[in-house]
């Protein structure tokens, strides 16, 4: 074992062969299970084998789950999880270039494997807390082949299942002959023979055909950011030659025109949207673009994208995916002169967002996402007893607009326990906090970074490369 993987984590628990989730509200997600206000769930395995009332379940462990909503885990389609270590560094950010000043410029270049874990570790955990029991992993930061199998290694050792879409760094010196060859050997290492893994690879890309081809041999998905006032004139090209399509997973798709929509809905690009971090960095017009993909026919998954300047949540996701969508609505409606007509998303449709259509995105649709017999026992249970949920006057207002990652009682990923009785379960949080302090501790030494916990901006290091 890595010296850096510590035995921070210890999820070698046995689980019983079923599992029966007893007496709780149930939000589906499925319109063929349809919502419960009391009803049970019958988990065997690693699997969902029934949902419904009185379930007969002899021998299973019972969970009582009276007053708790059971819900799917949500899917983050896009988040950067290297990043653990460096929250909130740069909470006043104003634009890309400072959130690339705290990042890619300044300490991404002085990250050492150990780094890569912790970080990886650290946002893993964090997302389980929360109730995302599923990321997309977009670890633009792979400097060397043993920087890629910690970030593996860490979302293998915190027991949630992700997409692990190894990237170039964006500055900074890094081992380009492994590149794009450590896809193959990342395969081979990890995943060829193990089919059972939380953990698939993919691939961080952009407007690449070379490496999408390499990508595409691998049978891979490949990830890219995607701005869309940007890049838009790219598109028409890309589409004629058959190179977009199902595979393709685009973050952001910001002040992107009708024409670009119309080429990602027929090519079956997946698409996610990034509430918060569009807004706080101003990305091209700020605006998250859920109203177009739907007005196109396209239902994008949520995504947190980093830390670096706010939390980890999804619940403040959907929040302001929520109110940003009623601005939107009333300014149109009482400023503007618009083409469209903008219908405004009720909280169900947008924890549909968290949670279905963010598993659309990265490809596991028929696994998670829902809770559906035959499908992956990945579901969390919130207490609605808890003070600031009580009472429950209507399910999804409480999931949506109240709910915090404290209300959360119990994750389960495949069936297993993963958080339990409001706690993460087989971490020695010490081991974990002495990890963080120690990477923290090089990276801003490295960087030659006076920390200022104060500080109302982050001051850049560096210029770009």
């Amino acid at each position: 074992m890595s010296d850096y993987r510590r035995d921070i984590v210890n999820n070698q628990t046995v689980n019983p062969p079923m599992t029966l989730i007893s007496g709780a509200t149930i939000l589906s997600m499925d319109d063929n299970v349809g919502n419960l206000e009391r009803g049970d769930i019958l988990v065997t395995g690693s699997t969902i084998s029934a949902v419904g009332q009185n379930l007969d379940a002899h021998g299973a462990r019972v969970i009582d789950a009276t007053n708790m909503i059971a819900m799917p885990g949500m899917v983050d389609s896009h988040r950067h999880s290297w990043e653990g270590q460096l929250r909130r560094i740069n909470p006043n950010a104003t634009c890309l270039d400072d959130y690339s000043n705290a990042t890619h410029f300044s300490f991404a270049r002085y990250y050492r494997p150990a780094d890569m874990y912790i970080g990886n570790l650290l946002t893993a955990l964090s997302a389980i807390d929360a109730g995302i029991t599923t990321i997309i992993d977009n670890s633009h930061n792979s400097r060397t082949a043993a920087h890629s199998d910690a970030a593996v290694e860490a979302l293998l050792d915190a027991g949630i299942r992700a997409i692990h879409a190894s990237g170039a760094p964006v500055a900074g010196e890094w081992n380009r002959a492994h590149w794009p060859g450590n896809w193959q050997r990342l395969q081979k290492k990890y995943f060829e023979n193990n089919p059972e893994s939380l953990v698939s690879l993919g691939v961080m890309a952009q407007l690449e055909p070379d490496l999408w081809a390499e990508a595409r041999r691998l049978g891979l998905p490949i990830v890219t950011e995607f701005f869309g006032a940007e890049m838009a004139s790219e598109l028409e090209s890309l589409h004629k030659q058959g190179l977009l399509g199902p595979d393709n997973i685009f973050n952001h798709c910001t002040a992107l025109p009708d024409q670009g929509w119309e080429i990602l809905r027929e090519a079956g690009v997946r698409v996610n949207v990034c509430p918060r971090s569009d807004s706080h960095y101003g990305i091209e017009n700020g605006m998250f673009a859920i109203e177009a993909a739907r007005r196109h026919g396209i239902h994008p998954g949520l995504s947190v994208d980093n830390e670096t300047s706010y939390s980890t949540d999804m619940f403040m996701e959907m929040r302001v995916a929520f109110y940003l969508q009623r601005v939107m609505g009333m300014h149109k409606h009482h400023c503007c002169d618009s083409e469209h007509s903008l219908t405004t998303l009720p909280a169900e449709q947008l924890l549909k967002s968290a949670t279905i259509d963010g598993a659309a995105c990265a490809g596991m649709q028929d696994k998670v996402g829902s809770l559906t017999p035959g499908k992956q026992a990945d579901l969390l249970l919130i207490n609605a007893t808890d003070l600031n949920l009580y009472p429950d006057g209507n399910a999804f207002g409480t999931v949506v607009h109240a709910t915090e990652r404290s209300n959360i009682d119990t994750v389960l990923i495949g069936g297993r326990i993963v958080k339990q009785n409001g706690k993460i379960s087989g971490v020695d949080s010490e081991r974990l906090r002495a990890a963080i302090d120690e990477s923290r501790a090089h990276l801003f030494a490295a960087a030659g970074y006076e920390p200022d916990i104060f500080a109302e901006n982050f001051m850049p290091l560096v210029q770009a490369n």
